[in-house]
């Protein structure tokens, strides 16, 4: 095994000098080009560090991790993906978990954060979780970044959730229609009230005052999208297009109308909040407003390495890229 005077006499350096380019330290005074002949040559007679007495040392892990509700759902892709890109440019590794097996307060938690497993925490919060509960569970035992809703003491990030729902509610009334339903998430969610805040100001900007009854709180799920649907299908008078506040539950609006035999767009359009690759091979293929995941993942490492740094608690939001339409086949003009 490679040792640290291996690879300073390949470099033609003190072990001292290789020492502190390999574990980053800052006020090492050494030449760009010094740092990149040290960092050839550990690759070159094949070093690599300690990083459990290097964790020790500097009561660091270089690990963090990425909990999220269900780690099958497609839209967590690009979010982890982002928040794992970010890691690795901060010189750390990614644990990711699910929130079933996670959750604040549980067994599984407790033992990742009390033991110092991992240096902070990027966590999405199950839909509809209580923001004091959370903020008890984690205290102040780990720098925390929460995803979609703040929670006190921690950093957030959300994402442009009002501006997608009015994307795709300017969809439809291009389109012609005129009586939109609106398949919305938990009512104590925060994103689903900014989705719905952003659904009915597009509404009310088209002269269209907002029904109570044309807007339900299901949830996400396929199997609420489902609920949705039926429920607004069955009023004295349906609507002829449908916004889902999220793909999984557009999902559900698309079986729920083709087990009523509602033709989809014929009889009624239906368009969704998120992207994903399941909204292509749906059929018809879903009409989606695609969200900023990778940054919205980015963005929540980015802040999670300043407060492991020190830095203060910061909330932001992911305006660039901003929410994009993406047309499919379930959205047509309203017959008649």
């Amino acid at each position: 095994m490679a040792k640290l005077s291996d690879v300073a006499a390949r470099a033609g350096v003190s072990v001292s000098a290789v020492s502190r380019v390999l574990s980053g330290d800052p006020s090492a005074r050494l030449s760009a080009a010094t740092r990149e002949r040290v960092r050839q040559a550990a690759a070159e007679v094949g070093y690599h560090p300690n990083f459990a007495g290097r964790a020790l040392k500097l009561a660091r892990t270089d690990v963090i991790a990425l909990i999220v509700p269900d780690v099958t759902n497609s839209l967590f892709a690009e979010l982890t993906r982002g928040v794992e890109d970010e890691a690795v440019a901060q010189g750390c590794v990614m644990l990711l978990a699910r929130t079933e097996d996670m959750h604040p307060g549980g067994r599984m938690f407790d033992r990742l954060v009390g033991e110092g497993r991992v240096d902070g925490i990027v966590l999405q919060p199950r839909d509809g979780a209580d923001p004091e509960e959370l903020a008890q569970s984690v205290g102040e035992r780990a720098p925390l970044v929460t995803i979609h809703q703040k929670i006190p003491g921690a950093s957030s990030v959300v994402a442009p959730d009002a501006l997608a729902a009015r994307r795709a509610t300017e969809h439809l009334l291009a389109l012609g229609h005129r009586r939109i339903g609106f398949a919305g998430g938990l009512a104590a969610s925060p994103t689903a009230q900014r989705r719905a805040d952003g659904f009915l100001k597009a509404l009310l900007e088209a002269g269209l005052p907002g029904e109570p009854g044309l807007v339900t709180w299901r949830g996400y799920r396929e199997a609420d999208g489902r609920a949705s649907a039926a429920e607004l299908l069955a009023l004295p008078e349906p609507p002829t297009a449908i916004v889902a506040a999220n793909v999984n539950a557009a999902v559900g609006v698309l079986a729920q109308a083709r087990a009523q035999g509602v033709a989809v767009p014929g009889e009624l359009s239906v368009v969704a909040i998120h992207d994903a690759w399941t909204a292509e091979h749906t059929w018809p293929p879903l009409t989606c407003v695609r969200m900023p995941l990778y940054e919205l993942g980015r963005t929540a490492a980015a802040a999670l390495a300043e407060v492991i740094a020190g830095g203060p608690v910061t909330h932001r939001s992911v305006e660039e890229p901003g929410p994009v339409l993406v047309p499919r086949a379930s959205t047509a003009p309203p017959r008649g």
